[in-house]
């Protein structure tokens, strides 16, 4: 596949050797069946003092390969380094032009910091290595562009009907709150907010991204039901705290998603528990192992389970989510674990050429 363009020649053969047989028998979360069994035999190349090792990855995964890559360098003495190429596809087709794959991030129930997810997801998606855009589906209560810093701000026209999305530190956004007074979106009805959202979504110019996140309204009422059937979603995430009110609305989430044919790609346990920032002991406010065992009860991945803290409200309240502040801070690598397993979930589940994807075959008996 880089054969064109990288000459193997200036690695040794026992070098490639070597790092071929550790790479095939790495296993995580991501890669529970290898590396090789959603990519090709890598290329291998020499950039100054690095052994660069080329490979084509089908999601964004550039954390865990940063750590592939640290890994391989202490054990093999010499600087390595892992540089993807990624081949994201659609898993469901539809018309919408500028965008590979949707997936809708929701919650039984307001409160439990879904739009904060939503926001910090789209931006480790990016850290991760895709283009990502974000789309406030949450008509009466648009939180998006305060979270973005984009409060006040109005998005351009094209030609009188397509919008262009704004842009925040190189993700695209778009909202009913860039466009009309909050006051105004609350008091709509269920078919006024239906139609202002289908324009949001096929009247705004996505400038080709892998990745749309729509961040829904809470809840699992008509509106909700209506905005799933409408949106070409290719699956669902939802957010529920391990407190057991959160878990009963988080269930009937799977279950409207399931009404609508959409799969939920798993669930995400915010305010799982807070960390002493004094002497680090986990306190489990909202109660302990509640999204454990709704994951494991509907058959669902467990996503991931983030903390309740302060520094993750105070960054999305001023504009600037914590994933963006700091990449490679403690929260942002809990968020960025949560876009790799998104990513991964959404190809392995969905995607024809998963290593899950049965094989079919026609008898002629």
């Amino acid at each position: 596949m880089f054969s064109k363009i990288f000459s193997s020649k200036a690695v040794p053969k026992d070098v490639q050797s070597a790092l071929l047989n550790i790479l095939k028998e790495y296993r995580s979360s991501c890669f529970p069946d290898g590396i090789f069994a959603i990519s090709s035999t890598p290329e291998f190349s020499k950039d100054g003092d690095y052994t660069v090792v080329h490979l084509s990855l089908p999601f964004p995964c550039d954390g865990e390969l940063d750590e592939i890559s640290d890994e391989l360098t202490k054990s093999q003495g010499f600087s390595v380094i892992i540089k993807p190429k990624y081949r994201i596809l659609p898993v469901r087709q539809h018309s919408l032009q500028g965008v590979t794959n949707i997936i809708a991030v929701t919650s039984g129930k307001g409160g439990v910091g879904k739009s904060t997810t939503a926001v910090n997801l789209a931006y480790a998606l990016m850290e991760e290595g895709s283009t990502v855009g974000i789309l406030d589906a949450d008509i009466y209560g648009p939180s998006i562009p305060t979270m973005l810093g984009l409060k006040g701000k109005k998005p351009t026209s094209l030609h009188g009907n397509i919008m262009i999305p704004l842009d925040a530190n190189g993700l695209s956004a778009m909202s009913i709150g860039l466009l009309v007074d909050e006051d105004d979106a609350t008091v709509w009805r269920g078919p006024m907010a239906s139609r202002a959202f289908a324009q949001l979504l096929n009247e705004t110019r996505w400038p080709g991204i892998d990745y749309l996140i729509v961040d829904m309204p809470p809840g699992t009422g008509d509106i909700q039901i209506t905005l799933s059937q409408n949106v070409p979603v290719a699956g669902a995430i939802v957010v529920t705290t391990p407190q057991d009110i959160a878990l009963v609305d988080a269930i009937k989430g799977i279950a409207m998603f399931d009404k609508v044919k959409v799969p939920v790609l798993g669930l995400v346990e915010n305010m799982s528990y807070h960390l002493c920032d004094n002497c680090g002991h986990q306190s489990h406010l909202f109660g302990e192992g509640g999204g454990v065992a709704t994951a494991k009860d509907k058959n669902i991945p467990l996503l991931g389970q983030l903390p309740l803290n302060s520094d993750i409200r105070q960054d999305v309240d001023g504009g600037e989510a914590s994933v963006h502040k700091n990449s490679t801070s403690d929260i942002a690598l809990l968020y960025r674990k949560l876009a790799r397993n998104v990513a991964s979930e959404l190809f392995y589940q969905l995607d024809t050429r998963s290593p899950k994807t049965a094989d079919i075959s026609i008898s002629d008996e």
